[in-house]
């Protein structure tokens, strides 16, 4: 079985940090792509950040980059995606998906608010 467990997130401040952890399980993490996506009311999903199985490929959205950061230890199956300078317009609801199908985490919000 599949699952996708994220933790971290929470309430910021503007330009305050947060990190966020998805471990993984039921599958072979270490050969799979693995995504950061977020999602506001009212809008589509949308992919943040994503990154290769060896962590040789990564990219970001234009809206992210140089602020947020994916990373992932294949020995824990686990991935992060740090985010540094957080911006109000960053909150939304984060979840991690894998490539090996339509799993996802459970979702964990981040809101950016003074």
């Amino acid at each position: 079985q599949v699952r996708l467990v994220q933790s971290g997130g929470g309430l910021v401040q503007p330009g305050g940090s947060l990190r966020l952890s998805c471990a993984a399980s039921g599958f072979t993490f270490r050969v799979y792509t693995m995504y950061w996506y977020r999602q506001t009311p009212g809008k589509e999903r949308e992919v943040v950040a994503s990154i290769s199985s060896t962590g040789s490929i990564i990219n970001y959205a234009d809206s992210v980059k140089g602020r947020f950061t994916i990373s992932r230890d294949n020995g824990r199956n686990t991935v992060y995606l740090q985010m540094d300078r957080l911006k109000p317009e960053d909150t939304a609801v984060y979840y991690c998906k894998s490539a090996n199908g339509p799993y996802w985490g459970q979702g964990t919000q981040v809101t950016v608010s003074s």
